[in-house]
């Protein structure tokens, strides 16, 4: 299989340099100083255990490379997705995988499903779905914990975990390709035939937990050691809860386990909080209105998130027009 990666930052750097570690053949596409820094010294890879990896795969910002992909992971931030799309559906053959890497409600999450709802916040004017073939996504949940130390230099701080999964929750031939591709770089890639029931497991902690670090500007752990705060995730964490109840989903895991196990992150930074330190636009939208959105629409009272939401929008606003 050739590979490409649209969205080389944390999350898809890593994961294109771990199969070009293996040999496989990798494309990656980004921008910035981080894909100059790359195309200049290769991808170095700060692994847990103190290894340190040079790679040097393809790298690029043309998206017109992705045509000879058959995998391309779609790893850009979920709000940057409507802009790209119809770049990316012209882009790729017709015949490839397009594995959507991203956290938050995903865009495809109603494809084939007995109601088909449609979230402004997550495909705003249905540009995504009117760009790209339903046939050929493929949904992942993302497990890995990523940061971009400086350009070029990624540090990998816990988990190999990408959950494949059909939109229909089959279990297909080309995702079993795939899956042994990823584990023989080294990678846990299960398939998921219940892949909603994970997706809103992670949000949980994603819709919660990626605000609340923003707004106050502290590391997970250090967030929930205060009793206050740890307080009022559990109670956005349980207003999440019954959101996904509403749409016919019960989480293969109790809500306050759910707490004990974001907190076992100590001082990892969540992705908002990165985003945030580095200046660059949050992702609101796709992790905390596309909820706030959907509980709309199913009558489901959500008055603490829907206030942090608000918080959360006012304090990206700026970031967005710098």
């Amino acid at each position: 299989m050739k590979f490409a990666v649209l969205g080389a930052g944390a999350i898809g750097g890593w994961l294109g340099a771990r199969l070009a570690h293996t040999g496989d053949d990798v494309t990656l596409i980004a921008r910035g100083p981080h894909l100059e820094a790359m195309r200049t010294k290769g991808v170095t890879i700060l692994e847990p255990d103190g290894i340190e990896l040079v790679v040097r795969p393809r790298c690029s910002e043309d998206l017109g490379l992705l045509s000879s992909a058959d995998v391309v992971f779609v790893t850009v931030k979920a709000h940057s997705l409507p802009g790209l799309a119809r770049q990316l559906g012209s882009a790729v053959s017709s015949q490839a995988m397009l594995v959507f890497a991203q956290n938050g409600l995903p865009w495809w999450y109603f494809i084939g499903q007995e109601e088909d709802r449609w979230l402004q916040s997550v495909d705003p004017g249905l540009v995504i779905r009117r760009n790209i073939d339903p046939d050929q996504v493929v949904g992942c949940v993302v497990y890995p914990a990523t940061s971009v130390v400086v350009p070029g230099v990624i540090r990998h701080e816990e988990g190999s975990r990408f959950t494949l999964a059909e939109p229909d929750d089959s279990r297909s031939e080309r995702l079993e390709a795939l899956s042994a591709q990823l584990t023989q770089a080294g990678l846990k890639a299960p398939i998921s035939t219940r892949v909603r029931d994970e997706i809103w497991l992670k949000l949980v902690g994603n819709a919660t937990l990626n605000p609340l670090s923003a707004l106050t500007r502290a590391a997970v752990g250090d967030l929930l050691a205060d009793p206050g705060m740890r307080t009022l995730a559990l109670t956005l964490m349980r207003e999440v809860e019954a959101v996904a109840r509403s749409v016919g989903i019960e989480l293969p895991l109790e809500i306050e386990r759910r707490l004990e196990e974001s907190a076992a992150l100590g001082t990892h930074k969540p992705s908002m909080l990165q985003d945030l330190e580095a200046g660059r636009p949050l992702e609101v939208d796709p992790l905390v209105g596309s909820v706030v959105e959907l509980a709309g629409q199913m009558n489901v009272p959500v008055p603490i998130l829907g206030t942090i939401y608000e918080l959360t929008r006012a304090l990206d606003r700026p970031l967005r027009s710098a």
